[in-house]
Order: structure tokens, then sequence, then C-alpha cells
């Protein structure tokens, strides 16, 4: 069963296409630019990329771009060898709180709450509508970033603020990178042989959030509202007091919505090193000398330590602590810098296991209170298991 794993921007499509169950990828690309003058794509397949440049003045031509490539590099015969498409969507509101099939009454609830996500959300609804107009007869569903995060109580999910903000406004904590954490929870869960594990799992790239789950279910996670929240991230700010925005302002003259800008956009690694959003270029300056960047990554490491003992706590002691994305998967001296600052947990890193980059792997020693794991993501072939499994249910 082919499945097409897909995640539509405002300006742009990335897809993968995966062979289910085998769990192989057949093809992968991104189509960047949409609607703009210098439109492209890219696609790779065996080994092998194609670079194009092409007017593509919507989403659905470039889905029919797309379609006609899979055909023409022979990556499938026809349409027909598609047999379903998953969608992922940053924010499911409080309504969406698992994978659905798409529809079109999806699409008009999708809609209603595009204000909780008025950056992200239109444009995955865009790369929606083309690909069931593409293929209206192939079953395609929607994967939610905030669904994994729907079982965390009331204690955990609602901020202490006039509680009509959540009743009228559905101000509340989300949570985000669900389908990351999803995907942590169920490989470690699987290789461990348990479904019982209290994990903490530290989605840490460009955007970072740790979770903390047990036994499959969400207890609190560290995005919130937006993926502003939580952790120090590459231009995020992450946790700060809120009446800064206040008091910047007057200062400044800037408007609520350019100081959120600054927060989201010119903030975080970027903000404090005032090198790069690249934790990579970051470390490179740290390594030179360069005070600021020294400082970034200390803050850095700090911040997420601090959600790792928290969680620990809220866990009752963690059965494991998992790390992964960009910069989990590939900083040797990250997570060193992390766990250096967790010694009262016990937690030990094993130097020579921690040698490694973006493979699966204990870097904790032997004698480590709670064993520390590197467990590469795959986003896209949790979005393909989900479009599978309701792929065959709607079979029966």
């Amino acid at each position: 069963m082919k499945i097409l794993s897909v995640n539509a921007g405002s300006s742009s499509l990335k897809f993968t296409l995966i062979e289910m169950p085998e769990k192989t990828t057949l093809a992968s690309g991104l189509f960047e630019k949409i609607g703009l003058v210098d439109s492209r794509y890219t696609i790779k397949h065996n080994g092998e990329k194609i670079v194009k440049e092409i007017s593509m003045p919507d989403h659905s031509k470039a889905v029919d771009i797309l379609m006609e490539e899979l055909i023409s590099m022979h990556i499938i015969n026809s349409l027909d060898d598609i047999e379903g498409v998953g969608h992922r969507l940053v924010h499911g509101g409080p309504e969406f709180t698992k994978t659905v099939v798409l529809n079109d009454e999806v699409i008009e609830k999708l809609i209603e709450n595009i204000d909780l996500a008025p950056l992200h959300n239109p444009g995955s609804i865009t790369g929606m509508k083309a690909f069931m107009q593409a293929l209206p007869n192939v079953i395609q569903t929607v994967v939610f970033d905030t669904a994994f995060h729907a079982t965390m109580e009331e204690t955990e999910y609602l901020y202490p603020v006039p509680y009509e903000w959540y009743e009228k406004y559905k101000v509340r904590k989300y949570g985000f990178h669900g389908t990351s954490h999803r995907f942590i929870n169920k490989t470690i869960s699987e290789y461990l042989h348990r479904d019982d594990l209290k994990i903490i799992s530290c989605h840490i790239g460009n955007g970072g959030s740790v979770t903390a789950i047990n036994a499959g279910k969400v207890v609190d996670t560290s995005m919130g509202f937006t993926p502003l929240a939580g952790i120090m991230m590459g231009t995020r700010c992450g946790d700060i007091d809120a009446s800064i925005l206040e008091y910047v302002g007057k200062k400044t003259g800037e408007s609520l919505s350019e100081l959120t800008n600054d927060l989201n956009k010119k903030s975080g690694l970027l903000g404090i090193s005032g090198v790069s959003s690249d934790s990579r270029d970051v470390e490179d300056a740290a390594k030179e000398g360069n005070k600021r960047a020294i400082l970034a990554e200390k803050m850095y490491a700090q911040k997420i330590a601090n959600y790792i003992v928290m969680y620990n706590n809220l866990l009752g002691g963690a059965d494991v602590i998992c790390l992964t994305a960009g910069v989990g998967e590939n900083s040797i001296s990250m997570r060193q810098m992390i766990f250096d600052r967790v010694k009262t947990l016990g937690v030990k890193i094993d130097p020579v296991r921690n040698d490694i980059r973006g493979k699966f792997s204990l870097i904790s020693t032997d004698d480590s209170k709670i064993p520390v794991y590197v467990v590469p993501t795959n986003e896209e072939l949790m979005i393909a298991i989900d479009t599978m499994e309701l792929a065959l249910q709607n079979k029966k």
C-alpha cells in the first residue's frame, strides 16, 4: 500500500511516498515558493535528485506536477497505486483529539479554528483541498500535531487566567510536536517491550518541546497555546514574563504583533548569540570563544534540563529519557551539556556511547538511574501508519 505523507504550508508542499506496511520510503520532495515568481521543486528517488524551476501559481498546480512526476519517474504506474494521503496539520483545536478521515465537514471545522494557527493552518487546508481534487477516490486523513496531547488533565492544560478566556476563546495549553512525541513513545515502548513506560520525550530541533508521557498518555508538555512557549529554541524565546511585551512596546513603539514576531523569529539562540538560529553555527562560534554563543548554549541546555527535572518529578520518576530531532539526534556536545545539569537525577552519559549522530542508541552508562536514548523521529512514517490503519478500516 502506497501512502503519501504531506505537509503543506502557505507557499510550500513537502511530501514522502511510503510503501506500507514495509515502511519503505519510495520518494520524497519539496515544492517551494508556490505562488511566487521563482517557484521550483525537488524530488528524491533511489538516491537520485531532480530539481526543476517551473511556474506554480497555486497548490493545485504543484499537486498536478507531483502526480505527473511520480508516474514519469516510474515511481508509480498510475494514480491508482496511491491508496492513501495523510496530511499533517499543526493545530486541531480542542475538537480533534485523534487522526480523522478528511472530508468537507472536517474542512469546515478546520476553517473555524484558523485563528488558533493563522500562520500554519490556512496553507495546510489549501494543500488538502488540492489533493482532494487530484485524488477524489483516495482516502485522505488529517494528523494533528496537537492530538497526542489531548490526554492532559485540566490541571496541566488550563492557564491561571480568567476562566472565561478558556470558555469563550479556547485559551488553553494545546502542545505541539505531538506526531513526533507519539512516534518516540511508540518506538521506545516497542523496543523495551513495555506499554507502561514513564517517558520524558525531548524533541529538540530549531523548534523544541519536552513531553512527559505515562503509559502512552501525555501528562504535560512544554509548548502551550502556541509553539512559542516552553524551552528556548532556535528563534523562539520559550517561557518569559508576559509583561515584558508592554514594557518594551512603550520603549520601542512596536505594536503587539511586531513584538510577538520578535519573540517568534528574533529570539532564542539567534537572539542571545547574535550568530544564528542554527545550533551548529552557534556551537562552532562557541568553540571559537564567542562569549554570546557560549552564553546561548548554556542557557539553551539549562532550559531543557529544567523541564527534564520538572517532568521527572511530575511522573514520579521517569523510566527513560529520549532525545530526538536535529539537535537531540546529532549534537554530541549539547546532549552532554544538558545532562551535566541534571546530575541530581542520577543520570550519567557515557562519552563513548554518546559519540553518535542520527541513529537509535543508548547513550547513558549502565549505572545511570534513568537510561537515556537517542531515538530518531519519523513524523512522515507516523502519518503513514495512521493513514494505512484508517484505509484498512474503511475497506472493511
